[in-house]
């Protein structure tokens, strides 16, 4: 019987050894590494050559800031509205400029004359500009026997005085003897002398186109 007990005590002394061992293991295994996820910055230290920037270009760097303001902000102000004024139909069409004259047609005097080609001496050859029309009385005593409605185009000089002289005969209707009858009238014609920058070229060649239409009177 002291054998047994011996061994029973041996047997639960061993038990709770192994016991003790189990729980002071645990106390100094080492503790397992976590993994992080979190990304970890290394800031390392400027070079000895870099240099701090220095506390007054701080300070005048802020005073420049503080002195820059925004450019003040201007509303609208609302002007006075300006009185209608009411105007004739005549006052429009007196301020169309589709009416105004156009350089050339003899409304201008500043315009220059019209150049259409070159005098019977190779001269250069205007347009003409009637001062004075000339009447059917002053035309019908040069015109041919039986004449026939037609035209008779001739170049003339300009003179003083809106007249002419020297006039030569250029076209005409084939056979009317038109160019004659105009040639033989200009003594009367009242032309005026073309202009170059609104100057008169007196003495320049003019070309003049007369249009006949001839009435016969029966009996």
């Amino acid at each position: 019987m002291q054998r047994r007990a011996t061994g029973l005590a041996l047997a639960v002394a061993v038990n709770v050894l192994l016991v003790l061992i189990l729980l002071t293991v645990g106390e100094f295994a080492p503790e397992a590494r976590r993994i992080s996820h979190s990304l970890v910055v290394d800031l390392l230290p400027e070079s000895h050559s870099a240099q701090a920037p220095s506390k007054t270009t701080t300070t005048e760097a802020q005073r420049t800031h503080s002195v820059i303001k925004p450019p003040p902000i201007k509303l609208p102000t609302r002007t006075k509205a300006l009185p209608i004024l009411a105007m004739s139909k005549a006052d429009m069409d007196a301020g169309d400029i589709r009416n105004l004259p156009k350089a050339g047609s003899g409304d201008d005097d500043s315009g220059d004359t019209e150049v259409v080609g070159r005098g019977p001496h190779g001269e250069v050859l205007y347009n003409a500009e009637w001062a004075r029309r000339p009447t059917d009385a002053e035309l019908g005593g040069y015109l041919p026997h039986n004449a026939e409605d037609g035209f008779g185009l001739i170049a003339c000089k300009t003179i003083p005085g809106d007249r002419v002289e020297d006039c030569v005969e250029l076209d005409q209707t084939p056979g009317s003897h038109l160019a004659s009858a105009a040639r033989q009238a200009a003594w009367q014609f009242r032309v005026r002398p073309p202009r170059k920058n609104g100057v008169p070229l007196i003495g320049s060649w003019v070309s003049i186109r007369i249009d006949y239409t001839v009435t016969h009177v029966d009996g």
